[in-house]
């Protein structure tokens, strides 16, 4: 960070319509169709890349591309070895998402560095912004690679994961131009790390029920996902009676409805059977196989596994009564997170200096926070989103609601404590 002021400081108002309009370019780097889909290692990844490099160098940092697909900005006390702090989100998307999930936590943390640098602000430790290469796990039947990568938690078994084309994680990370081998090397030392913020559009309707702009986050909520293969056996559709048939879509069917009785007659349980597949997917032949996945979401173990045992008791039911084959496979798992209450605090204050106010909340979402809590201490800031909708093109922030939210992280960068 320099002390020369290149720019005018952004006037009351600046920031916000800055904001938007970087998100709004943001958002064209993404595949065809509704809202943006922008998976890792894709063309619209490589895309999107020379753009946020310009905001982290309007930011005063330095952008490199690392062995595990993510953009990381430093500033010249972060090259030079000095204690860092660590800001970012993920750069991905899901599929027909919209263009604020991820994004605004890489926007808005450099647009707040970039006012600092223009008002002539120099920080006394290291900053790194992190456009994390994946978060959501949509490409590859894993998730956090970009973040467990910082924390040096990704496993080998990761790379091997494979997308719906057969190509495999290492060998996109590859083509992408990057070199997976070198992963281990992208692991930040702990003793030299002050902690890792994430700003992230809230995915709900609390901040909209308390007329808030920012939220301040407690803990990230536990997840797990599983994928479900049942079989059952091909026959012609016309010939073969009804009696005897083992219809593997048909017993698919009946699980994926007693999996939502459960979640709906449980408290502090969410989650989903997202995707489906079938085979053979032919009009005239009875379902031989289904693949589908079930994720489960709470902040307590304890009701995810409780979740979780009466999900598989049903299913083996099912499966056994309609003469089918099941195998229930573990794909992902993670523990709920707290944030650190010092951090929680700071947040506090600086909503107070620029005169918000700011409830905790908890996160129902799971967030790159729950890789990067291996590595340091973390935290979270919400942002109002409208009608808490989230993974959906119509979702929606206002300029003036990301107004206060970057001027509340040029409020706290300002205060945290010189290491």
């Amino acid at each position: 960070m320099t002390n020369t002021v290149a720019h005018t400081a952004f006037n009351q108002g600046e920031l916000g319509r800055a904001l938007i309009d970087r998100l709004d370019e943001a958002a064209q780097y993404s595949e065809p169709g509704p809202g943006v889909t922008r998976l890792f290692c894709s063309q619209a990844h490589r895309q999107v890349l020379p753009l946020i490099s310009r905001w982290m160098e309007h930011a005063g940092l330095t952008p490199q591309l690392d062995a595990a697909g993510n953009l990381v900005g430093r500033c010249p006390k972060a090259q030079a070895g000095e204690k860092t702090f660590i800001m970012g989100s993920h750069q991905d998307s899901v599929i027909e998402g919209g263009k604020y999930d991820g994004m605004l936590g890489v926007a808005l943390p450099l647009l707040a560095l970039e006012a600092l640098k223009r008002e002539g602000v120099t920080l006394p430790f290291g900053i790194e912004v992190v456009a994390f290469g994946d978060e959501e796990g949509v490409r590859f039947p894993t998730t956090l690679v970009g973040s467990k990568a910082l924390a040096g938690s990704v496993t080998p078994d990761q790379l091997e994961a494979q997308d719906a084309e057969g190509i495999s994680l290492r060998e996109a990370l590859i083509a992408f131009g990057c070199t997976p081998e070198d992963i281990p090397a992208t692991a930040r030392d702990p003793a030299n790390t002050l902690g890792f913020l994430e700003v992230h559009i809230e995915q709900g309707p609390i901040l909209e029920q308390r007329d808030h702009a920012v939220g301040i986050v407690t803990a990230l909520t536990g997840i797990e996902r599983h994928q479900v293969t049942l079989s059952g056996k091909a026959g012609h559709a016309g010939t073969t009676p009804m009696g005897i048939r083992h219809d593997a879509l048909v017993g698919a069917a009946e699980m994926v409805l007693a999996i939502d009785s459960v979640l709906q007659n449980t408290d502090e349980l969410v989650g989903v059977v997202g995707r489906l597949d079938v085979h053979p997917n032919a009009v005239n032949v009875i379902p031989a196989q289904v693949t589908f996945t079930i994720e489960l979401r709470s902040p307590k173990a304890s009701i995810r596994q409780q979740g979780r045992d009466v999900v598989t008791a049903a299913l083996t039911e099912v499966a056994t009564r309609r003469g089918l084959t099941i195998n229930i496979e573990n794909t992902y798992s993670a523990d709920a997170v707290a944030c650190a209450d010092w951090m929680m605090t700071a947040l506090e204050q600086a909503c107070t200096q620029v005169g918000q106010p700011a409830e905790r909340m908890f996160s129902g979402a799971g967030h790159d926070g729950l890789a990067m809590q291996a590595l340091t201490d973390i935290g979270m800031l919400f942002v109002r989103c409208k009608d808490g909708l989230s993974h959906h093109p119509d979702e929606a922030i206002t300029a003036e609601d990301g107004e206060v939210a970057t001027r509340v992280i040029m409020a706290f960068l300002q205060q945290l404590p010189r290491p």
